[in-house]
């Protein structure tokens, strides 16, 4: 039993955590109707139906089809290496950091394990640092691009239009950073590997479905239809067409900010402590936000942070380069 709980902790370490200070804030702040008023339903069911079509579309292998596409007309490694990068990126803006990285590092592993002996050793490595950077500051320009995104979009109130604005430069530079880094790096030719097209993407009939259920989550994104009314059209939708996308939802993350809602809910209830962390955070958002997210990662920092600040847009600023640094600075990684 007990080692169950720890291969548990281990695997759901974040969720693990979320869970333990939920149940110690309720020692603290007694259960009561107010816990309701501390969850965001909206992030949590937009957050639910993005991951929902994402499911779906990755179960039809669009990904796959577009990704090799279009390393079908690479013809050096640099560009290959180029492209697999900057496929993290800009789908990391749509689909999210995680499911970028999830979706396209197997790719990658898969078309450098083609290469010579010397050149593999060389760039697997390398190239999958690159696609980790590039999903974690791709996905920081849209609300949906990562979870603390949506979270801080829909705290902050927002448009946006607002928020590409905020977010854009710090995209561009991401960009043209990771092109440099690339680029800069010697010409190798490509000989000893072949882009062959081997992925179908023919289901027309699910391509249609989650399409129109994409744009309606974009809709809700924008505000203009309420997220109820998304979420109980995709759960029906999804259960009556795909089901079995809704076994591969990663519950755990929704479950996470469940927990952290409680705990910091219960937290701002208790003046004291609401006033020692306002004291810490109010004017130091950026750095706050970067330091406590190599520790328990970004979005946790972005759920537990953004009870106590007044400026969300610098706890967003900080929250997004947060990702970057130790393994567990972002969930995505």
């Amino acid at each position: 039993m007990l080692r169950k709980i720890l291969t548990f902790f281990q695997k759901e370490t974040v969720l693990s955590i979320s869970a333990i200070l939920a149940i110690l804030s309720m020692f603290i702040v007694h259960p009561s109707g107010k816990y309701f008023s501390y969850i965001d339903f909206r992030t949590l069911s937009l957050l639910f139906c993005l991951m929902s079509i994402v499911a779906g579309l990755s179960e039809i292998g669009l990904f796959d089809y577009l990704a090799e596409k279009i390393l079908s007309r690479a013809n050096s490694i640099k560009s290959i290496i180029v492209l697999l990068v900057l496929l993290c990126f800009f789908f990391s803006m749509i689909i999210t950091n995680d499911v970028a990285l999830i979706t396209f590092v197997p790719f990658a592993i898969i078309i450098l394990k083609k290469m010579s002996e010397k050149q593999k050793n060389y760039w697997i490595l390398r190239t999958v640092v690159m696609q980790t950077i590039a999903a974690n500051l791709g996905s920081m320009l849209t609300p949906i691009g990562n979870p603390q995104n949506l979270y801080l979009y829909s705290k902050s109130g927002m448009g946006v239009g607002e928020f590409l604005i905020l977010m854009l430069p710090y995209t561009v530079l991401a960009a043209v950073l990771l092109f440099v880094t690339i680029v800069l790096r010697k010409k190798q030719p490509l000989h000893t590997l072949q882009i062959a097209s081997e992925v179908s993407f023919k289901n027309y009939r699910k391509q249609v479905i989650y399409a129109v259920l994409f744009v309606q989550c974009l809709l809700c994104v924008a505000q203009i239809l309420p997220a109820w009314f998304v979420t109980i059209v995709t759960v029906f939708v999804v259960f009556f067409t795909d089901r079995d996308t809704l076994k591969v939802i990663d519950y755990s993350l929704l479950l996470t900010f469940a927990g952290f809602f409680i705990f910091i809910g219960n937290m701002g209830r208790i003046p004291a402590f609401c006033d020692f962390l306002k004291g810490i955070i109010s004017g130091n958002e950026i750095l706050t936000a970067v330091a406590s997210s190599q520790v328990i990662s970004n979005v946790p920092a972005a759920l537990l942070l953004s009870g106590f600040s007044g400026d969300l847009k610098q706890l967003l600023l900080g929250v997004n380069l947060g990702g970057l640094g130790t393994l567990i600075a972002s969930m995505a990684s």
